[in-house]
């Protein structure tokens, strides 16, 4: 499935841009980038924008990977009053709502999990488990550590780190900071010395091991959506492993 291309443009300057083409608003990804910025995030600066277009600099390394973790933890101290945002965007080709709520456990539950259900890429029978472990024991599993709405990138991985160093491609909310961690971890890329600056910056509360799975099924659930196949194994299997 393909919802954006890019291309490098060289300018007669000798600076290059790149421009992205999507079949969502563009305007929407570029919010998100200046949220980041805000908050101290390394991304590239929006150039120009319209629904259907986004120019940024052609960015690259050299990698810093340790300043990028410091930076991250950093980042996550940009906070708000209630989880969620004061408007919906986008995960790939799909729109992620994020209708505000001052519970973590609700709003994870009702907008990461609860959405993506009645696609008819998740199999009915994980479906079923999943409605029946909203109704509470994820919420509360959750909840138990009382987190900070942190604003988090919402889809960082390492396809989304230009250079060691670079954010793109964000999916941005505020939420716990701990489902940002739990995505970077599943699919490798990202070396362990960004891991280890962000936990000399600011570590994570006792018993994220435990709720580290439960926070991946938000990302498991967009990957069965969006691509199928072997991600239907991983989301069963993290099911298992939640007793779900």
């Amino acid at each position: 499935m393909t919802w954006a291309r890019i291309e490098r443009v060289d300018r007669p300057d000798g600076s290059a841009v790149a421009v992205k083409r999507t079949s969502y608003d563009a305007r929407v990804e570029a919010s998100g980038l200046r949220m980041l910025a805000d908050a101290g995030a390394p991304v590239p600066p929006v150039l120009e924008v319209t629904s259907e277009r986004l120019v940024l600099p052609w960015v690259d390394g050299p990698a810093d990977w340790e300043l990028l973790g410091r930076t991250l933890a950093k980042v996550h101290r940009a906070t708000s009053t209630r989880f969620g945002l004061d408007h919906d965007n986008f995960i790939g080709a799909l729109t992620q709502r994020n209708t505000e709520n001052a519970h973590w456990g609700v709003f994870f539950a009702e907008t990461r999990v609860l959405d993506h259900l009645d696609d008819p890429a998740v199999p009915a029978e994980l479906a079923r488990r999943l409605h029946q472990a909203c109704d509470g024991r994820i919420q509360s599993l959750l909840d138990a550590h009382r987190p900070r709405p942190s604003l988090i990138h919402g889809d960082l991985w390492a396809g989304n780190v230009v250079g060691g160093r670079w954010l793109i491609d964000p999916a941005v909310a505020y939420a716990d900071r701990e489902m940002e961690l739990a995505f970077m971890t599943m699919f490798g890329g990202i070396p362990q010395t960004m891991f280890d600056a962000y936990d000399d910056e600011w570590p994570l509360e006792d018993g994220w091991e435990l709720r580290r799975p439960a926070l991946r099924l938000h990302h498991l659930l967009v990957h069965v959506r969006l691509f199928g196949g072997g991600y239907v194994a991983q989301l069963a299997q993290t099911m298992e492993r939640l007793g779900l």
